[in-house]
């Protein structure tokens, strides 16, 4: 169908475009308010700038598609195919994107605070500052994506794959991480006081510089990860695993440490409890026997000062 005489058939009060064929059409600017294009063809759509608040796009084909600085609040999404899609700067507050194919769209900018984005793929996609407070991304797949500088506060990000993700210096306070995998993600500077990490892959995680305090990483991998200069004060570490991980100069203060064990890992001017200096220094002058181990619930192994 031509674009103009989609427009005018939207002007006479027709809603309902169920399966329509608009491929490549120029709508942009176009107010379209409560549309539903349920299965449409909208490959290569331009629709940047248009106001499509409440519209239903589920299931329909939108590859390649533009909605540059669109207004999209509430709108649905679900199963949609978004593939290399555009919705830099789009306002997209409360929207449900569930299973939709996002691999490799551009979200810079974009506004999805307390959207719903569960078992979505981002694969490759750009997000770069975007706002996902407060939003769902449960068992999204997020390999190889950037949300560098993104907010992601509240987000129920639990039992996701985010493998080598870029999260540097994000805002990620009390996000929701359980069982996840971040296995070397890039979390640099990322601020992630009171997140819940229980569980998560972390191994070779990037975490220099990151703000863990209060975090739990209970159960959590750390295995070869750089935690050079990280805040965990008050985290819970308890049963982590660390092996050759890097905590040079990071903060342990009141962290919870039982059931771990730090083999192999560099402690240099790390900053912890005071049990655990005393427990150091009895170790470097070989006046710590095995049950000394169990009195303070971990092990040290073999570290490197």
């Amino acid at each position: 169908m031509k674009a103009s005489r989609f427009l005018r058939l939207y002007e006479q009060g027709i809603r309902k475009f169920h399966g329509i064929n608009l491929q490549g059409a120029q709508l942009y600017r176009s107010v379209l308010v409560a549309l539903d294009l349920e299965g449409a063809n909208l490959i290569g759509v331009d629709l940047n700038g248009s106001f499509l608040t409440k519209s239903n796009f589920s299931h329909a084909q939108l590859n390649w598609s533009n909605f540059t600085h669109g207004k999209l609040s509430e709108s649905i999404f679900d199963g949609a195919d978004l593939t290399k899609a555009n919705f830099y700067g789009a306002f997209m507050v409360r929207s449900q994107l569930v299973k939709t194919q996002l691999s490799g769209a551009n979200l810079n900018h974009t506004n999805l605070r307390h959207a719903d984005l569960a078992q979505v793929n981002l694969c490759g996609a750009c997000l770069y500052r975007v706002n996902l407070r407060d939003s769902s991304l449960r068992d999204s797949n997020l390999n190889w994506s950037n949300f560098q500088e993104s907010r992601l506060s509240g987000a129920d990000m639990r039992k996701c794959s985010a493998y080598k993700t870029n999260f540097a210096r994000s805002f990620m306070k009390g996000v929701d991480l359980r069982n996840s995998d971040l296995s070397e993600s890039n979390l640099h500077g990322a601020r992630l006081s009171n997140a819940n990490l229980a569980n998560a892959n972390l191994r070779g995680a990037n975490l220099r510089e990151a703000r863990l305090r209060g975090a739990n990483l209970e159960g959590a991998d750390l295995r070869g990860a750089n935690l050079q200069q990280a805040d965990l004060e008050m985290a819970n570490l308890d049963g982590a695993v660390f092996d050759r991980t890097n905590l040079t100069k990071a903060n342990l203060m009141g962290a919870n440490l039982a059931h771990t064990n730090l083999h192999n890992s560099c402690l240099t001017e790390t900053i912890f409890p005071e049990t655990v200096n005393r427990m150091i220094t009895a170790q470097n002058n070989n006046s710590l026997n095995q049950k000394d181990y169990y009195g303070y619930g971990f092990q040290l192994g073999r570290v490197i000062n």
